[in-house]
């Protein structure tokens, strides 16, 4: 019945956008998409690709988004079995944690989305989510041993908040490194990398946990290091705001052509 019922919701959704969705919107939502829609109207999908990998700044942008979602799916797909050898036979329990993970994960993507919009703080933000998403992983595998279930919610809750907060950011923070480029090709860049080290990471965490004598503690480990090394690689990302300088560029120049013809109807009416 799962299974149809989630048939049944895709279906629904699949006819409505056929329906209500459209192209593209009346008009650009900003001064930096004209800009984009005239640049990529001469351009192809390939010639976008070489530029996009051309940027380093994207390069390791594309590598640390991989590895923070990566490691979301990772423990997603084990949560299942990290619960149950601290808790055995508690079943219920590991569901829930996964279900808090989930409903802290929207609301973090949701506030994350909010902030990043009203600040434009873009590599602050995304650094500070990295860090607190490491720092989450790091309380999660030490206090699994401790068997307080209540706090392992907690954490779980703090986890999920964090690194399901991150996915918004770093898709904006693309689009922002590789303006004009279509942010479709950078996000499907990023979506390419998270499923590549979500399947390295899982089969990695899974063999050691089946073939070492602590491979909980070590797999858990290994996701904190990870996460860890893709902190430093985010700090090591320029802020260079592409989308962010078009838009204020494109602004300049209309306030300078609003401000001339302004001044030549002034003087029209001082000659009249």
């Amino acid at each position: 019945m799962m299974f149809y019922g989630g048939a049944f919701v895709t279906g629904a959704l699949f006819i409505l956008i056929l329906i209500f969705f459209r192209n593209k919107p009346p008009s650009p939502p900003s001064q930096a998409q004209v800009l984009a829609a005239n640049v990529l109207s001469d351009d192809d999908y390939c010639s976008s690709l070489r530029n996009i990998f051309a940027n380093p700044s994207f390069t390791l942008l594309l590598i640390t988004y991989g590895i923070n979602t990566g490691s979301y799916y990772a423990i997603g797909t084990l949560l299942n079995p990290i619960v149950l050898y601290y808790f055995h036979d508690d079943q219920h329990n590991a569901g829930r944690i996964g279900l808090t993970l989930v409903v802290a994960g929207v609301a973090g993507s949701i506030l994350s989305g909010i902030w990043l919009d009203k600040t434009k703080c873009y590599k602050l933000t995304t650094v500070a989510i990295y860090a607190m998403s490491c720092a989450g992983m790091f309380c999660f595998t030490w206090i699994l041993p401790l068997n307080r279930i209540w706090i392992v919610f907690l954490c779980s809750g703090i986890l999920g908040f964090f690194m399901t907060g991150y996915l918004p950011v770093g898709f904006e923070f693309a689009a922002e490194l590789t303006f004009p480029e279509s942010e479709g090709t950078s996000s499907g860049l990023l979506n390419a990398s998270a499923q590549i080290f979500g399947i390295i990471l899982t089969l990695g965490i899974r063999t050691m946990m089946q073939n070492l004598q602590n491979g909980m503690l070590a797999g858990n480990l290994t996701i904190s290091s990870v996460l860890l090394l893709g902190v430093v690689g985010t700090l090591l990302i320029r802020s260079d705001l592409r989308r962010q300088s078009a838009q204020q560029a494109r602004l300049s120049e209309t306030l300078i052509k609003e401000e001339i013809l302004s001044n030549g109807k002034t003087e029209n009416s001082a000659s009249i």
